[in-house]
């Protein structure tokens, strides 16, 4: 029997934290360790290096996945190690687990097998406190409107407008809608509101996409909190709250160093959704890493026309930063599912029988994911995630669809088995291909309306036959037009199951409409996001969470995590 992602994490020899350090040229007094094995640098190691040259810009996406996912921060981690392993200096950057997921269905997700980044136990769950940093920030803020409400709100808010909720790091679908202020009178006022996911959280997205204390802090003043009885939007400088809020993030705004399973680096920092925020690592961390190695690997959530599109559509316009190259993580298992093959909750016993025709029709998904990538003019390398149960007449076929797609190349890969063994034909690949001459554009202008944004996107990237809004969607796109928001990027909140905004729709669906159902501007982030379908902004865990097989031995070593 093989050893658990967990075992093979712990029978690791970790070097010292200061160690790794001073590999990658940081100074001591950049360095802020939390215990042997992780610690923040400081951001003045990003102000000493600025004049140093940058390395190349890799981003790792994926085709839509299965539930249970594809692998494809294995390949991130994987290609860094392989990267390595041919001489060069590779440091991938990666977004923090959300204990929401770790104890619903995907469990932990810092890699796995020989392609992990550790400690594992402590990024799956506390590990530098950012993300309880993020939600005392959106919480306090929280309770500084209500606060206000109950001091005879002279601000003007209505209670029934307030657009700011509260914010947990678990999955809990009771708070989804709730009722505060019960009681009157000391309780404060009665009104309805609800919870949000903390990697949902506005103040994630901010801080992921801050790049300094002071940009922090002003972004934090532009959110909108509420409307008030004239409709006018109120921001939370006018509750005088940014100042407090960004001293609560003064530690979680730096960058976190940790280790892969091979003595490489990785930077772990901050940790937004990517089908209901922008689904990408900091910027801090990527500017600091392209300072620090020859190629930097980042994962950007879910498929491309999710995590990858609001990398290039929203985090590179934020940086500056233009990638060289993407990868395209597939599985053949997820190929055959788009390709028909019917599976029953998270038993995907029937994606392991060999069935290259499936696999081939499958490919229409992977096809679609190609033609993004090179919407952007980027060089697309398709990396095919190997698993046990897959034949070689099916990794030929998918090697095959994908250059004919327009692929830069399309290779096997084994990171999971063999490490960065397993991934030194990607990492040739993704060589060749970053040196290949990318001309790096977003998909749209910002002079775009809000809708033409949203259609272009639908259209383009999903393969959308139009778009429709509801009354509601319409009100609140005329309500970001007015309060100068028009010219923002789009951040899209759909189902990452399926090109489309229906996950039943699988392969490469036509025809399709995509409902926007509401609108949300994320003013100090700087995008709007439209609602599609039926996405959830807090989401519930399944009939068997994973939060029952976790557990603490007697030892104190935690069993069971993923």
């Amino acid at each position: 029997m093989s050893p658990s992602d967990l075992e093979i994490a712990r029978r690791t020899r970790l070097v010292r934290i200061e160690s790794l350090a001073e590999s990658l040229g940081l100074q001591p007094d950049e360095l802020e360790p939390y215990g042997r094995y992780k610690a923040k640098i400081a951001l003045q190691a990003l102000d000493r290096l600025n004049d140093r040259p940058g390395g190349r810009y890799v981003c790792v996406t994926g085709i839509n996945p299965t539930p249970l996912g594809e692998g494809k921060t294995v390949v991130t981690i994987g290609l860094a190690q392989a990267l390595r392993r041919l001489g060069k200096r590779a440091i991938s950057t990666l977004r923090q687990p959300s204990m929401g997921p770790v104890f619903g269905i995907k469990g932990g997700a810092t890699g796995g097998g020989h392609s992990q980044v550790v400690p594992m136990e402590d990024i799956n769950l506390h590990f530098t406190g950012d993300f309880h940093a993020v939600a005392a920030a959106h919480n306090l803020l929280a309770a500084l409107i209500d606060n206000h409400l109950h001091h005879g709100n002279r601000l003007g808010l209505d209670p029934e407008a307030i657009l700011w909720r509260r914010s947990l790091d678990l999955n809990d679908r009771a708070l989804r809608r709730i009722r505060v202020g019960l009681g009157g009178g000391a309780n404060g006022v009665e009104r309805e509101s609800g919870y949000d996911i903390t990697a949902a959280s506005e103040v994630m997205a901010i801080l992921s996409l801050s790049r300094s204390p002071r940009d922090l802090k002003e972004r934090l003043g532009r959110i909108l909190v509420g409307v008030d009885r004239e409709g006018r939007g109120v921001a939370a400088a006018a509750l005088s709250a940014p100042g407090a809020m960004a001293a609560i993030l003064k530690d979680a705004i730096k960058p976190n160093l940790v280790q892969n399973i091979e003595g490489g680096a990785a930077l772990i920092h901050c940790g937004p959704f990517a089908n209901v925020a922008h689904g990408n690592n900091s910027v801090l961390a990527d500017l600091l890493a392209l300072k620090l190695a020859d190629y930097v690997v980042t994962e950007s959530g879910f498929g491309s026309e999710m995590g990858a599109e609001k990398l290039f559509d929203i985090k590179c316009p934020a940086s500056g930063l233009a990638p060289s190259a993407a990868v395209i993580v597939c599985s053949i298992r997820a190929l055959k599912l788009h390709g028909g093959v019917a599976i029953s909750g998270r038993d995907t016993s029937a994606l392991k029988r060999p069935d290259v025709e499936a696999v081939a029709r499958g490919c229409e998904n992977l096809r679609k994911h190609v033609e993004n990538i090179r919407m952007f003019g980027l060089p697309a390398v398709v990396a095919v995630n190997r698993f046990e149960s897959d034949t070689q007449p099916e990794i030929d076929e998918v090697v095959e669809r994908a250059r004919a797609a327009g692929a830069f190349a399309a290779v096997s890969v084994e990171v999971w088995a063999r490490g960065g063994e397993g991934g030194l034909e990607l990492a040739e690949a993704v060589m060749r291909a970053a040196g290949s001459g990318a001309r790096f554009s977003p998909l749209y202008s910002p002079d775009l309306s809000i809708e033409a944004k949203i259609e272009t996107i639908a259209r383009r990237i999903y393969g959308a036959a139009g778009v429709t809004y509801t009354d509601k969607a319409r009100e609140r796109i005329e309500f970001c037009r007015r309060h100068g928001l028009g010219r923002l990027p789009i951040c899209m909140a759909k189902t990452p199951l399926s090109l489309s905004h229906d996950p039943a729709l699988k392969g490469r669906p036509e025809g399709f409409v995509v409902p926007v159902t509401d609108i949300r501007a994320a003013a100090g982030a700087g995008y709007v996001y439209p609602l599609v379908g039926n996405i959830m902004t807090m989401p519930g865990l399944p009939s068997s969470p994973a939060a029952e097989q976790i557990d603490l031995d007697d030892e104190g070593c935690i069993r069971g995590l993923s």
